[in-house]
């Protein structure tokens, strides 16, 4: 739920390049989180992570900087750090399907935090060991590194469907699809149409006719297409009178 979402912040320790910034801010802001934390960025404010961050430059106005994870982790009550090296003294693990609805539950009631850590070198050991579990995305096992800004983005899909806000809101209005005796009207019409121009050979069909019904189902036909492809069948018999 929405109200989950807003009691998420999502934390990039020491971010070195602003594009990646901006790229973060733009991932959240589409599934629908706003609260990011920076801790010592390199560059920011910055006018490279405004231009990434495109309608989400809000993300970043209201960005908190940070001089410490310590700081930024204030009032959580449980965070989750990402990385792909595995470490000596680690957290109890999960993979990031099911730490996104551990944390979608443990929302309605906490302050939570998904950690990333610096583009090159990740999350120190001092830093993991601030956060209460240690998140890993199943990728390639040949070649595991996730940009920053990918990673943010699978973190923040994955909490937007744990959070059960899988449907589109501003979904069109459905088409008004052709019944099935308008398609089977239209196929006869075109079956007569192309035996009168010698495409088809009602001595010997073959296999046409299956096959272009199988190609009209398979195409989920509305009525105002149903109708485009009679008139045209309608001109077509018409000039050859």
């Amino acid at each position: 739920m929405a109200d989950q979402l807003d009691r998420i912040r999502i934390i990039l320790s020491n971010p070195s390049h602003p594009g990646n910034i901006g790229s973060a801010a733009r991932a959240m802001k589409v599934m629908g989180l706003s609260r990011l934390y920076l801790v010592n960025p390199k560059e920011f404010p910055n006018d490279h992570a405004d231009a990434l961050a495109s309608g989400a430059v809000d993300v970043l106005r209201q960005a908190v900087v940070c001089s410490s994870l310590t700081e930024a982790l204030h009032g959580v009550g449980f965070a989750a750090a990402l990385s792909a090296r595995r470490r000596e003294l680690t957290l109890p693990a999960e993979n990031l399907r099911e730490a996104a609805t551990h944390a979608i539950h443990l929302a309605s009631q906490n302050e939570i935090a998904f950690v990333f850590g610096n583009e090159t070198f990740g999350l120190s050991n001092e830093e993991v060991m601030q956060c209460n579990m240690l998140i890993h995305v199943p990728t390639n096992p040949v070649y595991c590194s996730l940009n920053l800004a990918a990673a943010v983005q699978l973190v923040c899909y994955e909490l937007r469907m744990a959070s059960g806000l899988t449907s589109f809101e501003d979904w069109p209005t459905p088409p008004v699809l052709a019944t099935q005796d308008q398609i089977e009207g239209m196929l006869q019409h075109l079956e007569a149409t192309l035996i009168e121009i010698g495409y088809l050979n009602p001595a010997n069909p073959k296999r046409l006719m299956p096959r272009l019904r199988r190609l009209y189902k398979r195409a989920s036909l509305e009525v105002d297409e149903i109708d485009m492809l009679r008139g045209i069948l309608t001109k077509t018999l018409a000039g050859r009178r």
